[in-house]
């Protein structure tokens, strides 16, 4: 994890962050480095609650993380499709297949066609399922409520719109990368 007092060097150098020169001031990129920090570590967080909500329901990492995405998407109002499912939660269409096959002979999910072109699947959990999201989450919303609360209203607009942007620029950064990813040739013998 990177320390504040890495954040400090960065800033105290020039914005030169190490020995690759930027044309951002320190300040910005010693709040960079932390921020990324912070992010990485909110991730461990989120896999770690991912591992901890699976073991509790008995179930293996991947579908309990399944059923957080259906949940989450419903939540929304934007039902996922199996293959949608597949990209949220970094499957092939095969593995995504036999997930959501697992998924509805347990009972956790049912697949509907309400959408006008009836080839168009959608995936529900069950009211067991969200029941029991609620009962696993409801607390944390809770306290996360409560945490934000502190913060002005359009404060909290502007994180939202930060974050948004964060995942753009993130987003954008891998699409430029997948294209310019080459395949790698194999060395002659």
């Amino acid at each position: 994890m990177v320390s504040r007092v890495a954040c400090q060097n960065a800033a105290g150098n020039g914005g030169k962050g190490g020995s690759v020169a930027r044309k951002t001031s320190g300040d910005v990129v010693a709040q960079r480095i932390l921020l990324m920090a912070e992010m990485r570590s909110l991730d461990a967080t989120f896999a770690e609650l991912g591992r901890h909500l699976a073991a509790s329901l008995g179930m293996h990492h991947t579908d309990a993380v399944a059923l957080l995405e259906i949940v989450e998407a419903e939540q929304r109002d934007e039902p996922l499709s199996p293959a949608r499912l597949g990209e949220r939660v970094a499957l092939t269409s095969g593995a995504t297949t036999a997930l959501v096959n697992r998924l509805e002979r347990a009972h956790h999910v049912v697949r509907t066609r309400e959408h006008a072109d009836r080839r168009v699947v959608s995936l529900h959990a069950t009211e067991h399922v969200r029941g029991l999201a609620e009962q696993y989450f409801g607390p944390l919303g809770d306290r996360l409520d409560e945490m934000m609360s502190q913060y002005p209203a359009e404060q909290r607009r502007q994180f939202i719109d930060f974050m948004v942007d964060l995942r753009t620029t993130l987003e954008h950064h891998l699409r430029e990368q997948d294209s310019e990813v080459r395949p790698t040739q194999s060395p002659s013998v």
